[in-house]
């Protein structure tokens, strides 16, 4: 097992009618802008409960921000923030709605130009404001850790950062407020869990057998659960592991003392930044291909992931790696996301223009062993046409 620094300070409020207690862990006198997207808040009945919630607290309202977060729209934010003088922040909504309050927290008393924020990958940011979540979205994780990734319309970006000064200082997890999800966000939802899972188990074993079985156990949660969320919306249970789940797969403990990966999200985030896919359908496009074309790198841990997760024991060791690629790639088509660029009307004609923006960002040298080049990028993207 690798040295490692866990640090965690985010609290977690999870059941049945938690926004009930919002009031509990924000300050009295807080001055608060409470975050969303797009309204459904109001119509799932999330809205009301976070007001009544907050009565007797000053309260502005900042709507509009995207599935990919803009840095334009969050810069109104900032603006909003600097102009009132408020000083904490409430991210109602899912992981994108959270990753542009962590952007607005680190950029609001930030020295200089914001976006240098994510040139340097967030390591510039000396202080930021305090914020919760409430998370209506299970998928990314971002209510209990301290990344977020954001996106510049102007230069086709698409860039992650973080920061120790990022951890929500809570995060409220009400199973039931999934319950009116569209299927597609449901779907999305597992897939991105699934996919942050891989990124930090699937590399090389480093004897880290406490690490392994609870990536394992996550990934067999997901492949059980995930399907009964599309059959039954309305199940607590289902959605609670769903949702719990997605928080465990990327709140830092599993990736502890292991090598990671992240060459798919790199890939799958100029995909993105290109051509508007969701975050999870770039990661069911770049995960098997990225796999079968680092099958010999990967080979220890793919074997080890057959035979634990899927249960593939017989066969020759390549047939039963293709076997667990393409279980995994079967998991992503039933929950409904589809897993071929040519699925989203792209193909190798946009392979090109893909790579150029890899080696703008300097994404050249992605993975456990920082051995994805650009042409192994090309061939990863070339399998997944």
């Amino acid at each position: 097992m690798l040295n490692f620094d866990f640090y965690n300070p985010t609290h977690i409020l999870f059941g049945k009618g938690r926004i009930a207690d919002l009031a509990k862990v924000i300050p009295a006198n807080a001055r608060v802008l409470m975050l969303y997207g797009g309204g459904s808040i109001k119509s799932n009945g999330v809205y009301g409960e976070v007001m009544a919630a907050l009565a007797g607290h000053t309260v502005q309202e900042f709507s509009g921000i995207e599935p990919n977060p803009s840095y334009e729209t969050l810069m109104q934010a900032v603006e909003l923030v600097r102009k009132e003088k408020l000083d904490f922040l409430l991210a109602v909504g899912g992981g994108s709605v959270i990753d542009g309050t962590k952007f607005v927290a680190a950029a609001v008393h930030f020295e200089g130009d914001p976006w240098n924020i994510l040139e340097n990958r967030g390591r510039n940011i000396k202080q930021a404001l305090p914020f919760g979540a409430i998370l209506t979205l299970p998928a990314t994780g971002s209510e209990m850790n301290n990344g977020s990734v954001i996106t510049r319309k102007s230069l086709h970006a698409k860039i992650p950062f973080s920061s120790r000064l990022l951890f929500p200082a809570f995060a409220i997890l009400d199973p039931s407020k999934t319950f009116t999800l569209p299927a597609k966000q449901v779907g999305n939802g597992v897939v991105d869990a699934y996919a942050h899972v891989m990124e930090q188990y699937l590399t090389y074993p480093v004897n880290a057998p406490v690490q392994d079985r609870f990536a394992e156990g996550l990934l067999q949660t997901l492949i059980e659960e995930g399907p009964k969320a599309l059959a039954k919306p309305d199940d607590y249970d289902v959605r609670a592991n769903v949702m719990w789940c997605a928080t465990l797969a990327l709140n830092g403990l599993i990736g502890v003392g292991v090598p990671q990966d992240w060459s798919t999200h790199m890939i799958g985030h100029e995909l993105t930044a290109l051509y508007g896919l969701d975050h999870a359908q770039t990661l069911a496009i770049v995960l098997p291909g990225m796999l079968r074309v680092r099958k010999d790198s990967k080979r220890a841990k793919l074997l080890q992931y057959a035979a634990r997760v899927w249960h593939i024991t017989q066969g020759d060791e390549d047939a039963r790696i293709e076997e667990a690629i393409q279980r995994t790639q079967d998991f992503f088509e039933q929950m409904g996301v589809k897993t071929r660029l040519s699925d989203y009307k792209l193909g190798q004609q946009n392979i090109d223009a893909i790579l150029k923006q890899l080696g703008e960002h300097g994404m050249v040298s992605l993975g456990e062993q920082r051995d994805v080049t650009l042409d192994v990028s090309r061939k990863v993207l070339e399998t997944s046409a």
